[in-house]
């Protein structure tokens, strides 16, 4: 990404969605950030400015995403890309039980997946050439209904997202979906082992691979807690 572009980066306080914001400014793009408030953005804001748009975070809230991409239009009119880091605990709420942990990372993060992309939509089809990233960890990417059956968009997110591609590309936008591989459904014959992924390293490499504009990536993480902490008494 030479040329200064307009993205809009979901659960970026911390891990990676914050190494994507860091990264994406050094090379001097335009970005909105969705993230609870936090010492690491709030120096992000001073040291860059207007450069940065800070914007709502409880995107599984439709209302929230849709004041999201008001702030965007109102500010830049468009979007060139939008990056949904799926995985990210922003949207737990903090009396939610144990054994509703990872049914709660995977509803909420569905929610604020699809919020998301619908309010975002109008503005990337202005955008140039416009791309969706949609990056997912192991439990973000759970199937939880009928599990024995072939991943569907009805109980698998990163499925539903691929179901979205032929919409967006007759919009223009294209989608690289980005994720563990599943057993079921493979995107490649590669085999793709767990690596010690920094949020900077992964963020550097999935920026990097931008560019290609590849419909799919797979991402295997030892250590999601790095990339995608988990804000509740367990730790993932």
């Amino acid at each position: 990404m030479n040329n200064a572009r307009s993205i809009w980066v979901t659960g970026a306080g911390n891990g990676l969605g914050l190494a994507l914001v860091e990264e994406l400014l050094g090379q001097g793009h335009r970005v909105a950030a969705s993230a609870k408030h936090g010492e690491a953005l709030d120096a992000l804001v001073a040291r860059y400015g207007s450069q940065l748009l800070r914007l709502p975070w409880q995107l599984h809230e439709e209302h929230q995403a849709a004041q999201a991409s008001q702030q965007i239009c109102h500010a830049w009119c468009t979007l060139d890309g939008l990056i949904i880091n799926a995985g990210t605990s922003d949207y737990l709420a903090d009396d939610v039980a144990d054994s509703e942990l990872f049914e709660a990372i995977v509803t909420d993060n569905q929610l604020a997946g699809e919020h998301c992309l619908a309010s975002a939509l109008p503005l990337l089809a202005k955008g140039d050439s416009p791309q969706v990233m949609a990056v997912f960890n192991r439990y973000s990417a759970l199937q939880l209904h009928a599990p024995t059956q072939v991943p569907a968009g009805w109980n698998n997110m990163p499925q539903w997202m691929r179901e979205q591609r032929q919409a967006l590309e007759a919009q223009g936008v294209e989608l690289t979906v980005v994720g563990p591989q599943s057993l079921k459904n493979p995107v490649t014959p590669a085999q793709a082992l767990p690596e010690a992924w920094t949020p900077q390293d992964a963020a550097e490499e999935l920026l990097r691979r931008w560019p290609q504009r590849e419909p799919e990536l797979v991402l295997e993480v030892l250590d999601l807690n790095g990339l995608w902490p988990l804000s509740h008494k367990q730790s993932m």
